[in-house]
Protein backbone atom coordinates (compact mmCIF):
# COMPACT_ATOMS: atom_id res chain seq x y z
CA UNK A 1 0.00 0.00 0.00
CA UNK A 2 1.33 3.19 -0.58
CA UNK A 3 2.08 5.81 2.62
CA UNK A 4 -0.47 8.57 3.03
CA UNK A 5 -0.01 11.49 4.76
CA UNK A 6 -2.02 13.09 7.24
CA UNK A 7 -1.99 16.94 7.45
CA UNK A 8 -2.89 18.64 10.41
CA UNK A 9 -4.47 22.27 10.67
CA UNK A 10 -1.39 24.72 10.31
CA UNK A 11 1.02 23.43 11.08
CA UNK A 12 0.37 21.00 8.43
CA UNK A 13 1.52 17.90 9.20
CA UNK A 14 1.52 14.02 8.15
CA UNK A 15 3.03 10.78 9.11
CA UNK A 16 4.54 7.74 6.62
CA UNK A 17 5.50 10.45 4.07
CA UNK A 18 8.09 8.94 0.47
CA UNK A 19 11.14 9.76 0.86
CA UNK A 20 11.76 12.82 -1.60
CA UNK A 21 13.46 12.67 -4.77
CA UNK A 22 14.22 16.51 -6.08
CA UNK A 23 12.92 16.55 -9.37
CA UNK A 24 11.52 20.20 -11.05
CA UNK A 25 8.78 20.38 -13.79
CA UNK A 26 9.29 22.71 -16.48
CA UNK A 27 11.03 26.05 -17.18
CA UNK A 28 11.02 29.25 -16.11
CA UNK A 29 8.64 32.12 -18.42
CA UNK A 30 9.93 35.11 -16.36
CA UNK A 31 13.54 35.22 -16.55
CA UNK A 32 15.67 36.96 -13.64
CA UNK A 33 17.51 40.02 -14.01
CA UNK A 34 21.42 38.71 -14.86
CA UNK A 35 24.57 39.63 -12.81
CA UNK A 36 26.41 42.49 -14.03
CA UNK A 37 29.73 40.99 -15.77
CA UNK A 38 33.33 42.65 -15.52
CA UNK A 39 36.13 42.71 -17.79
CA UNK A 40 39.45 41.49 -16.11
CA UNK A 41 41.45 44.44 -15.67
CA UNK A 42 44.69 43.74 -18.28
CA UNK A 43 48.14 43.85 -17.26
CA UNK A 44 49.40 46.16 -19.75
CA UNK A 45 48.99 50.25 -18.90
CA UNK A 46 47.49 51.21 -22.17
CA UNK A 47 43.53 52.41 -21.08
CA UNK A 48 41.10 50.14 -20.59
CA UNK A 49 37.45 50.44 -21.74
CA UNK A 50 34.34 50.51 -18.88
CA UNK A 51 33.25 47.74 -17.67
CA UNK A 52 29.54 46.92 -19.53
CA UNK A 53 26.74 45.35 -17.73
CA UNK A 54 24.96 42.44 -19.34
CA UNK A 55 21.72 43.50 -20.55
CA UNK A 56 18.72 42.30 -18.37
CA UNK A 57 16.06 39.55 -20.88
CA UNK A 58 13.29 40.85 -21.17
CA UNK A 59 10.35 39.20 -19.54
CA UNK A 60 8.57 36.69 -21.92
CA UNK A 61 4.52 36.54 -21.46
CA UNK A 62 2.53 33.60 -20.87
CA UNK A 63 0.77 32.46 -24.31
CA UNK A 64 -2.76 32.58 -24.92
CA UNK A 65 -4.46 29.72 -23.26
CA UNK A 66 -8.11 28.08 -22.75
CA UNK A 67 -9.96 29.47 -19.31
CA UNK A 68 -8.57 29.43 -15.97
CA UNK A 69 -9.25 27.68 -12.92
CA UNK A 70 -7.44 29.71 -10.69
CA UNK A 71 -9.01 32.46 -8.25
CA UNK A 72 -8.14 34.25 -4.70
CA UNK A 73 -8.41 33.84 -1.71
CA UNK A 74 -9.58 37.26 -0.02
CA UNK A 75 -9.47 38.54 3.86
CA UNK A 76 -10.39 43.00 2.78
CA UNK A 77 -11.15 44.66 0.17
CA UNK A 78 -8.31 45.87 -1.96
CA UNK A 79 -8.06 47.59 -5.33
CA UNK A 80 -6.12 44.86 -6.86
CA UNK A 81 -8.95 42.04 -6.43
CA UNK A 82 -11.02 44.25 -8.93
CA UNK A 83 -8.12 45.20 -11.69
CA UNK A 84 -8.07 40.96 -11.58
CA UNK A 85 -11.64 40.56 -11.50
CA UNK A 86 -11.25 42.95 -15.09
CA UNK A 87 -10.00 40.15 -16.47
CA UNK A 88 -12.62 37.79 -16.89
CA UNK A 89 -11.16 34.99 -15.85
CA UNK A 90 -11.28 34.87 -12.05
CA UNK A 91 -12.77 31.00 -11.33
CA UNK A 92 -13.36 31.33 -7.63
CA UNK A 93 -13.50 34.20 -5.07
CA UNK A 94 -12.88 32.78 -1.60
CA UNK A 95 -13.83 35.69 0.80
CA UNK A 96 -13.44 36.53 4.77
CA UNK A 97 -14.80 39.94 3.96
CA UNK A 98 -18.95 39.50 3.76
CA UNK A 99 -19.80 43.14 3.28
CA UNK A 100 -22.81 42.65 1.21
CA UNK A 101 -21.85 45.93 -1.06
CA UNK A 102 -18.45 44.39 -1.31
CA UNK A 103 -19.78 40.66 -2.60
CA UNK A 104 -22.23 42.56 -5.08
CA UNK A 105 -19.76 44.66 -7.04
CA UNK A 106 -17.36 41.61 -7.24
CA UNK A 107 -20.12 39.70 -8.83
CA UNK A 108 -21.19 42.66 -11.17
CA UNK A 109 -17.33 42.94 -12.21
CA UNK A 110 -17.28 38.85 -12.79
CA UNK A 111 -20.75 37.57 -13.41
CA UNK A 112 -19.27 33.69 -13.83
CA UNK A 113 -16.90 33.96 -10.50
CA UNK A 114 -17.88 31.71 -8.08
CA UNK A 115 -17.83 33.66 -4.75
CA UNK A 116 -17.32 31.46 -1.68
CA UNK A 117 -17.94 32.21 1.96
CA UNK A 118 -16.35 31.10 5.42
CA UNK A 119 -17.85 32.62 8.34
CA UNK A 120 -15.73 33.48 11.56
CA UNK A 121 -17.69 32.76 13.97
CA UNK A 122 -17.15 29.01 14.42
CA UNK A 123 -13.69 27.55 16.12
CA UNK A 124 -12.62 24.54 15.45
CA UNK A 125 -14.61 21.35 15.29
CA UNK A 126 -14.33 19.32 18.41
CA UNK A 127 -15.30 15.95 16.67
CA UNK A 128 -14.72 14.11 19.68
CA UNK A 129 -17.29 15.80 21.55
CA UNK A 130 -20.08 17.12 18.88
CA UNK A 131 -23.30 16.55 18.69
CA UNK A 132 -23.38 16.90 15.46
CA UNK A 133 -27.36 17.44 14.69
CA UNK A 134 -27.85 19.69 17.50
CA UNK A 135 -24.38 21.74 15.91
CA UNK A 136 -25.56 21.95 12.19
CA UNK A 137 -29.33 23.23 13.84
CA UNK A 138 -26.68 26.07 15.49
CA UNK A 139 -24.63 26.79 12.63
CA UNK A 140 -27.56 27.16 10.21
CA UNK A 141 -29.75 29.79 12.59
CA UNK A 142 -26.35 31.43 12.61
CA UNK A 143 -25.59 32.15 9.50
CA UNK A 144 -29.20 32.77 7.71
CA UNK A 145 -29.24 35.97 8.74
CA UNK A 146 -26.24 36.57 6.89
CA UNK A 147 -26.78 34.45 4.06
CA UNK A 148 -30.34 35.15 3.37
CA UNK A 149 -29.93 38.97 2.93
CA UNK A 150 -31.03 39.39 -0.82
CA UNK A 151 -27.31 41.03 -1.80
CA UNK A 152 -25.15 38.01 -0.72
CA UNK A 153 -28.06 35.09 -1.56
CA UNK A 154 -27.31 36.30 -5.28
CA UNK A 155 -23.95 36.91 -4.93
CA UNK A 156 -22.50 33.62 -3.35
CA UNK A 157 -21.87 30.38 -4.70
CA UNK A 158 -22.11 28.69 -1.25
CA UNK A 159 -20.96 28.83 2.43
CA UNK A 160 -18.23 26.91 4.22
CA UNK A 161 -18.28 25.70 7.93
CA UNK A 162 -15.67 24.58 9.91
CA UNK A 163 -12.45 25.39 8.60
CA UNK A 164 -9.61 22.14 7.70
CA UNK A 165 -11.38 20.07 10.56
CA UNK A 166 -9.07 16.73 11.53
CA UNK A 167 -11.20 13.67 11.64
CA UNK A 168 -8.81 10.83 12.77
CA UNK A 169 -10.63 7.95 13.20
CA UNK A 170 -14.06 6.21 11.43
CA UNK A 171 -16.44 7.96 15.01
CA UNK A 172 -14.81 11.52 14.23
CA UNK A 173 -15.29 11.04 10.30
CA UNK A 174 -18.83 9.72 10.58
CA UNK A 175 -19.66 12.87 13.06
CA UNK A 176 -18.73 15.43 10.91
CA UNK A 177 -20.63 13.66 7.74
CA UNK A 178 -23.50 13.76 10.10
CA UNK A 179 -22.67 17.53 10.85
CA UNK A 180 -22.37 18.59 7.15
CA UNK A 181 -25.34 16.56 5.59
CA UNK A 182 -27.57 18.21 7.78
CA UNK A 183 -26.56 21.64 7.46
CA UNK A 184 -26.57 21.26 3.85
CA UNK A 185 -30.26 20.13 3.89
CA UNK A 186 -30.86 22.50 6.57
CA UNK A 187 -29.30 25.33 4.13
CA UNK A 188 -30.59 23.66 1.20
CA UNK A 189 -34.26 24.13 2.31
CA UNK A 190 -33.52 27.80 2.27
CA UNK A 191 -31.58 28.11 -1.42
CA UNK A 192 -28.34 28.26 -0.36
CA UNK A 193 -25.72 26.18 -1.16
CA UNK A 194 -22.64 25.10 0.81
CA UNK A 195 -19.11 23.64 0.37
CA UNK A 196 -18.75 21.06 2.75
CA UNK A 197 -15.35 19.22 4.30
CA UNK A 198 -12.45 22.07 4.01
CA UNK A 199 -10.12 20.02 5.18
CA UNK A 200 -6.64 20.96 4.90
CA UNK A 201 -3.72 19.93 2.72
CA UNK A 202 -3.18 15.96 3.17
CA UNK A 203 -6.27 15.50 5.21
CA UNK A 204 -8.15 13.13 5.84
CA UNK A 205 -6.66 10.23 5.49
CA UNK A 206 -7.88 8.27 2.60
CA UNK A 207 -8.97 5.28 3.89
CA UNK A 208 -11.80 7.49 6.02
CA UNK A 209 -13.38 8.56 2.12
CA UNK A 210 -16.29 6.43 2.56
CA UNK A 211 -17.54 7.48 6.13
CA UNK A 212 -17.69 11.22 4.58
CA UNK A 213 -20.41 9.77 2.23
CA UNK A 214 -23.29 11.05 3.64
CA UNK A 215 -22.18 14.49 2.95
CA UNK A 216 -21.76 13.98 -0.29
CA UNK A 217 -24.91 12.88 -0.73
CA UNK A 218 -26.35 15.96 0.36
CA UNK A 219 -24.53 18.44 -1.62
CA UNK A 220 -25.80 16.16 -4.67
CA UNK A 221 -29.04 16.43 -3.85
CA UNK A 222 -28.73 20.47 -2.78
CA UNK A 223 -26.04 21.25 -5.99
CA UNK A 224 -23.30 21.61 -3.30
CA UNK A 225 -19.75 21.73 -3.50
CA UNK A 226 -16.47 19.02 -1.86
CA UNK A 227 -13.95 21.99 -0.66
CA UNK A 228 -10.15 20.98 -0.22
CA UNK A 229 -6.58 22.46 0.53
CA UNK A 230 -3.68 21.84 -1.56
CA UNK A 231 -0.69 22.93 -0.55
CA UNK A 232 3.05 21.79 -0.84
CA UNK A 233 6.55 23.12 -0.10
CA UNK A 234 9.49 24.09 -0.94
CA UNK A 235 7.79 24.19 -4.22
CA UNK A 236 4.20 23.54 -5.73
CA UNK A 237 4.92 20.15 -7.40
CA UNK A 238 6.73 18.55 -4.25
CA UNK A 239 4.69 15.25 -3.45
CA UNK A 240 3.54 15.12 -7.10
CA UNK A 241 4.64 12.74 -10.28
CA UNK A 242 8.30 11.94 -9.88
CA UNK A 243 8.85 14.52 -6.98
CA UNK A 244 9.22 12.36 -4.12
CA UNK A 245 12.32 11.37 -2.14
CA UNK A 246 12.40 8.05 -3.27
CA UNK A 247 12.43 8.03 -7.60
CA UNK A 248 10.62 4.71 -7.35
CA UNK A 249 7.61 6.57 -5.56
CA UNK A 250 6.71 7.82 -8.63
CA UNK A 251 3.03 9.14 -8.43
CA UNK A 252 2.26 9.09 -12.36
CA UNK A 253 -0.63 12.37 -12.61
CA UNK A 254 -1.10 12.17 -8.55
CA UNK A 255 0.07 13.60 -5.95
CA UNK A 256 0.07 13.39 -1.76
CA UNK A 257 -0.06 16.83 -1.04
CA UNK A 258 -0.89 19.06 -4.77
CA UNK A 259 -3.34 16.86 -6.83
CA UNK A 260 -4.09 14.35 -4.05
CA UNK A 261 -7.78 15.52 -4.94
CA UNK A 262 -7.05 13.07 -7.98
CA UNK A 263 -6.35 9.86 -5.33
CA UNK A 264 -9.68 10.85 -3.52
CA UNK A 265 -12.14 11.18 -6.61
CA UNK A 266 -10.24 8.02 -8.70
CA UNK A 267 -10.53 5.37 -5.77
CA UNK A 268 -13.29 6.68 -3.65
CA UNK A 269 -15.92 9.71 -4.62
CA UNK A 270 -16.15 8.24 -8.95
CA UNK A 271 -16.83 4.51 -7.90
CA UNK A 272 -19.43 5.17 -5.16
CA UNK A 273 -20.97 7.51 -8.09
CA UNK A 274 -20.33 10.85 -6.01
CA UNK A 275 -17.90 12.78 -7.66
CA UNK A 276 -19.87 15.90 -7.00
CA UNK A 277 -18.11 19.64 -7.90
CA UNK A 278 -14.63 20.79 -6.04
CA UNK A 279 -13.52 24.02 -5.03
CA UNK A 280 -9.85 23.81 -3.94
CA UNK A 281 -10.18 27.13 -1.61
CA UNK A 282 -7.03 27.41 -0.35
CA UNK A 283 -3.84 26.54 -2.68
CA UNK A 284 -0.46 27.79 -2.98
CA UNK A 285 3.08 27.23 -1.15
CA UNK A 286 3.27 26.98 2.33
CA UNK A 287 6.23 25.80 4.22
CA UNK A 288 4.22 24.94 6.94
CA UNK A 289 4.07 21.26 5.44
CA UNK A 290 6.14 19.34 7.29
CA UNK A 291 8.88 16.40 6.51
CA UNK A 292 9.30 18.09 3.34
CA UNK A 293 12.74 19.30 1.43
CA UNK A 294 14.37 22.90 1.43
CA UNK A 295 14.64 25.65 4.18
CA UNK A 296 12.45 26.89 7.09
CA UNK A 297 9.37 29.12 5.91
CA UNK A 298 5.97 29.97 5.27
CA UNK A 299 4.51 31.85 2.23
CA UNK A 300 5.89 31.57 -1.15
CA UNK A 301 8.20 34.72 -0.61
CA UNK A 302 10.45 32.71 1.91
CA UNK A 303 11.40 30.35 -0.60
CA UNK A 304 12.62 32.95 -3.47
CA UNK A 305 16.24 32.59 -2.84
CA UNK A 306 15.91 28.60 -2.43
CA UNK A 307 14.50 28.48 -5.47
CA UNK A 308 17.46 30.56 -6.87
CA UNK A 309 20.53 28.96 -5.53
CA UNK A 310 19.43 25.16 -5.08
CA UNK A 311 16.91 24.61 -7.69
CA UNK A 312 18.46 26.88 -10.51
CA UNK A 313 14.99 28.58 -11.00
CA UNK A 314 16.76 32.50 -11.45
CA UNK A 315 16.02 35.58 -9.22
CA UNK A 316 12.57 36.54 -10.43
CA UNK A 317 10.77 34.84 -7.48
CA UNK A 318 6.91 36.35 -8.44
CA UNK A 319 7.22 35.02 -11.91
CA UNK A 320 8.24 31.82 -10.87
CA UNK A 321 5.82 31.67 -8.45
CA UNK A 322 3.00 32.10 -11.20
CA UNK A 323 5.13 29.66 -13.49
CA UNK A 324 3.91 27.30 -10.48
CA UNK A 325 0.63 28.22 -10.38
CA UNK A 326 0.57 27.86 -14.23
CA UNK A 327 1.40 24.02 -13.57
CA UNK A 328 -1.07 23.82 -11.18
CA UNK A 329 -4.34 25.40 -13.13
CA UNK A 330 -3.19 23.40 -16.56
CA UNK A 331 -3.63 20.16 -14.04
CA UNK A 332 -6.97 21.42 -12.75
CA UNK A 333 -8.18 21.81 -16.67
CA UNK A 334 -7.59 18.51 -16.63
CA UNK A 335 -10.20 17.07 -14.60
CA UNK A 336 -13.79 18.70 -15.40
CA UNK A 337 -15.06 18.39 -11.99
CA UNK A 338 -12.78 20.94 -10.45
CA UNK A 339 -14.79 24.39 -10.43
CA UNK A 340 -12.11 26.67 -9.06
CA UNK A 341 -9.31 27.18 -6.91
CA UNK A 342 -8.57 30.18 -4.92
CA UNK A 343 -4.88 31.38 -4.39
CA UNK A 344 -3.76 32.55 -0.62
CA UNK A 345 -3.73 35.18 -0.57
CA UNK A 346 -5.00 38.41 -2.09
CA UNK A 347 -4.95 41.29 0.40
CA UNK A 348 -4.15 38.57 3.10
CA UNK A 349 -4.62 39.10 6.89
CA UNK A 350 -1.67 40.67 9.22
CA UNK A 351 0.78 38.14 10.23
CA UNK A 352 0.15 36.08 6.33
CA UNK A 353 2.44 38.64 4.37
CA UNK A 354 5.32 35.85 3.31
CA UNK A 355 1.93 34.46 1.26
CA UNK A 356 0.52 37.59 -0.14
CA UNK A 357 0.39 38.11 -3.69
CA UNK A 358 0.09 41.93 -3.85
CA UNK A 359 2.82 43.79 -6.08
CA UNK A 360 4.78 41.99 -8.99
CA UNK A 361 3.01 38.67 -7.77
CA UNK A 362 -0.26 39.68 -9.03
CA UNK A 363 1.29 42.25 -11.77
CA UNK A 364 2.23 38.81 -13.53
CA UNK A 365 -0.89 36.94 -12.94
CA UNK A 366 -3.16 39.79 -14.17
CA UNK A 367 -1.60 39.19 -17.27
CA UNK A 368 -1.11 35.01 -17.05
CA UNK A 369 -5.19 35.83 -16.77
CA UNK A 370 -5.33 38.12 -19.40
CA UNK A 371 -4.47 35.91 -22.32
CA UNK A 372 -6.94 33.74 -21.01
CA UNK A 373 -10.52 33.67 -22.73
CA UNK A 374 -13.31 35.48 -20.24
CA UNK A 375 -15.15 32.71 -18.48
CA UNK A 376 -18.62 31.37 -20.10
Amino acid sequence: MPPTWHAASHPHSYQDPPPWHASRAGGHRYPYAAAVSVTPAPTATRPVAPPTATPTPPATPFPPGPPSKLGLFITRNDPEIFRLLETGNVALIKTLEHDAGFVTDLKKLSANTLIVGRPTFLGQADLDNMDPLAAARQFVEQLLPLATDERRRAAYAGWEAFNEPVPNSIEQMQRLAVFEAERTRLLGEQGIRSVVGNFGVGQPPLELWPHFFPALEAVRTHHGYLGLHEYSAPDIWFGTGKSQRQATADQADEGWLTLRYRKVYRNYLEPAGLAVPLLITECGVDGLVQNRPGPEGNGWRDFVDFWATDLGMGYDGAGNYIEQLAWYDAELRLDEYVAGAAIYALAASGGWESYELLGEAAQILHQYLSVHPPRG
